[in-house]
């Protein structure tokens, strides 16, 4: 049986999103499609220094956490960036990090008379 997680379900999707963000290449076909909706894979491959079985396995991991989709067009894949998903990570990153004043980033507590530290 397997353990239950200790930490909430949204921070256990938040984290699987931020780890599917956490590399330049992925990130840089997120910036392709914003770019060019509709791209086929090939046209993907030729925008990176990468092999294509490299940047296949880089949109198999972002269409893991949906942040993209991908729909057979003939004998190719056509990628576009699923909106809904993308709107609820920002959402989410927005919501955990601006809850972090700028003293908690300091790693200092507030002050309760200036509101800072």
């Amino acid at each position: 049986m397997a353990t239950p997680s200790v930490f909430p379900t949204d921070l256990l999707a938040l984290a699987d999103t931020a780890k599917a963000l956490a590399h330049p290449a992925r990130l840089r076909i997120l910036q392709i499609l914003a770019a060019t909706p509709g791209c086929m894979c090939g046209d993907i491959v030729e925008q990176l220094p990468l092999a294509q079985a490299t940047v296949s396995q880089h949109l198999k991991e972002l269409r893991r956490v949906g942040l993209i989709q991908g729909e057979i067009s003939g004998p190719r894949r056509c990628y576009c960036i699923d909106p809904v998903v993308l709107e609820r990570a920002v959402a989410a990153f927005t919501t955990l990090l601006g809850a972090m004043s700028p003293c908690t980033l300091r790693g200092e507590n507030d002050d309760p008379e200036t509101g800072c530290c």
